[in-house]
């Protein structure tokens, strides 16, 4: 029989970890706010071939401490970490979602596979919601790194049934060139061959600033740069599977860059689509059954996830508990979505014109939080005055999280709403600046304009902190109620 005394033994070590007097490697975390850690060489060691590697490779200072530095990671992630070191112990629940996300990362690059893995798969299985909330993002970073297999089959996945939330993105054009083959080589991807194509050649154009903006100004030498630039996307499309005229009028201007094989069997299947051919032919992609009706696809967003939904939904009704999926009440269709539709101010005066009971919710960059407000009437370009309304209200969840959330009610009903002068700098206005989206270079992603200002309140408390924002998308919902 075997006695094991785990347990005590994670709390001695546990102790360690606070042991000063022993201490001979001082870790240094962070860049501008840096943070010393202490720790013993034979517990890094053993536990870690990351700092095993680092150890052998310092010398020791006069102390005969040897310094490590690590200025990519965060005082709060190497904490955590090094608490794992010592005692073995992470409690997922305890930390929100981004900084479970950011350990991952951390652990993989410090090289703790199976606290990467697990981190990684906890992900997947409990926290699906926030990856589909912050997807962009999500994919752009497990790229970065190549070793996510499971994370990168999970949004895979997902792109392939809604392949807009990453080709209509933003971001798009800085994807990874491995994420971008990772998609086109997936049998199920639900856009036709041709849009593929043009969103390749979208792809492959960006990564060459330099090239002429008219296609009929491109050297040969830029032909060829964006044919090395593709070459590991070229053979996945379908090329046999695109329609006749797609392949006069989309692929034939960047014949050069293909094979000459591909291109001279392109041009007999145009004439002879029945005759042999040497080239390898693609299979075509599959096209699947849509099982929902398209309102209830939970990626009906890129900025706020179902949860969000179903806590704005409430408010709006006045209720005390967020609905639950099953007796919510209300839909929101989506009007406006600045990452497809554009971020000029105009734009939202535009589409949104004459809608009401309208959600515009909006994604501050550099952080998950998220931002908005509600309009009960109808938005009106013509107007340049003050709206009255006593039910519109503003909101916010810090850190994208539901129990961070702040909920901002009108309190002077005769400044709910502004509609301002000039609508080319200006988009929505809530209260006297409580929250304003605003830019002088009719870009709300590219100044930091938009602000929400706490010294003129017309609702009923600030919903964030910081007062200029600028962000990286933003959207525009219609609420209807469903019908029965």
């Amino acid at each position: 029989m075997t006695l094991k005394f785990l347990e005590k033994l994670s709390q001695d070590f546990s102790e360690i970890l606070n042991d000063k007097e022993e201490c001979n490697v001082i870790i240094e975390v962070g860049q501008e706010n840096k943070k010393i850690f202490t720790a013993h060489s034979a517990v890094l060691r053993y536990r870690s071939s990351y700092f095993n590697k680092e150890l052998k490779n310092t010398v020791p200072n006069d102390d005969n401490n040897k310094i490590i530095a690590i200025a990519n990671i965060s005082a709060q992630i190497f904490e955590i970490i090094l608490k794992y070191i010592y005692v073995g112990i992470i409690d997922p629940e305890k930390m929100d979602t981004r900084t479970m996300f950011d350990l991952m990362i951390v652990a993989n690059e410090l090289e703790f596979g199976e606290l990467s893995d697990k981190l990684e798969n906890h992900l997947i299985e409990s926290k699906a919601s926030w990856i589909r909330t912050h997807f962009t993002f999500v994919y752009h970073s497990i790229f970065k790194h190549n070793t996510f297999q499971n994370l990168e089959k999970f949004c895979n996945d997902i792109i392939a049934k809604h392949p807009s939330i990453i080709f209509e993105s933003t971001e798009f054009t800085s994807l990874h060139e491995s994420a971008l083959v990772s998609i086109l080589k997936r049998d199920d991807l639900q856009m036709k061959e041709s849009e593929i194509w043009d969103y390749m050649i979208k792809w492959g154009t960006a990564q060459n600033p330099t090239f002429p903006e008219k296609l009929e100004e491109w050297s040969d030498e830029n032909i060829m740069t964006l044919k090395t630039t593709l070459q590991q996307c070229l053979p996945l499309i379908r090329y046999f599977h695109i329609p006749n005229s797609d392949v006069v009028y989309k692929i034939k201007s960047y014949k050069k860059i293909l094979d000459k094989q591909i291109w001279n069997d392109l041009k007999q299947h145009l004439i002879l689509p029945d005759r042999q051919i040497k080239s390898i032919i693609l299979p075509p992609r599959l096209v699947l059954k849509q099982e929902l009706p398209a309102r209830m696809i939970e990626l009906f967003s890129t900025s706020i996830n179902k949860e969000h939904a179903l806590m704005i939904s409430s408010w709006i009704d006045n209720q005390t508990t967020s609905y639950s999926s099953k007796n919510n009440p209300n839909e929101f269709q989506l009007i406006l979505r600045g990452s497809k539709d554009g971020f000029a101010p105009i734009t939202f005066w535009d589409i949104c014109d004459g809608h009401a009971n309208t959600i515009v919710v909006t994604k501050v960059k550099g952080t998950d939080e998220i931002i908005g407000g509600f309009n009960p009437l109808a938005w009106d370009k013509t107007k340049t005055d003050w709206v009255k309304t006593n039910k519109s209200f503003i909101f916010s969840f810090k850190d994208g999280n539901i129990q961070n959330s702040i909920l901002s009610r009108v309190k002077n009903e005769n400044k709910a709403l502004w509609c301002p002068r000039d609508k080319d700098k200006y988009g929505p206005i809530f209260g006297d600046c409580d929250l304003i989206l605003y830019s002088v270079v009719s870009d709300f992603t590219q100044d930091s304009r938009s602000r929400c200002d706490n010294r003129y309140i017309c609702y009923e408390k600030p919903i964030r902190t910081n007062d200029f924002f600028s962000i990286i998308d933003y959207e525009v919902f219609k609420v209807v109620k469903k019908s029965i």
